[in-house]
């Protein structure tokens, strides 16, 4: 899509997609989980790095449309490489958070 000319089409799939993922391909699975198939129970989530991962989240929206306004919001090779190393970052942290010895809790 990028290549033909569409790179705001390309950008907007990307983010959507993860918003659609978190607002519907996460509850809906739980949801019927929980009343369907296991009814009244609950879906632990075991994971110590949420609150740290969630506020990373947000910080990292805020860094995408600050690069975007910056680049003048035209999609270009520049622009790419910046979403692919917060996109990076991003990863390491959470595995880092997930894995590492160092941040165990008592989950």
């Amino acid at each position: 899509v990028a290549r033909r000319g569409f790179g705001d089409m390309a950008v907007s799939s990307s983010i959507g997609s993860n918003i659609f993922d978190i607002l519907v391909g996460l509850p809906v699975p739980w949801f019927f989980s929980t009343t369907v198939v296991f009814p009244g129970t609950t879906v632990p989530i075991k994971s110590c790095g949420l609150t740290v991962m969630v506020l990373t989240l947000f910080l990292m929206v805020a860094a995408v449309v600050s690069i975007i306004h910056w680049s003048g919001w035209v999609m270009s090779r520049r622009l790419g490489y910046a979403m692919v190393s917060l996109y990076v970052l991003f990863l390491a942290e959470s595995l880092f958070l997930e894995y590492s010895p160092v941040a165990q809790c008592d989950a």
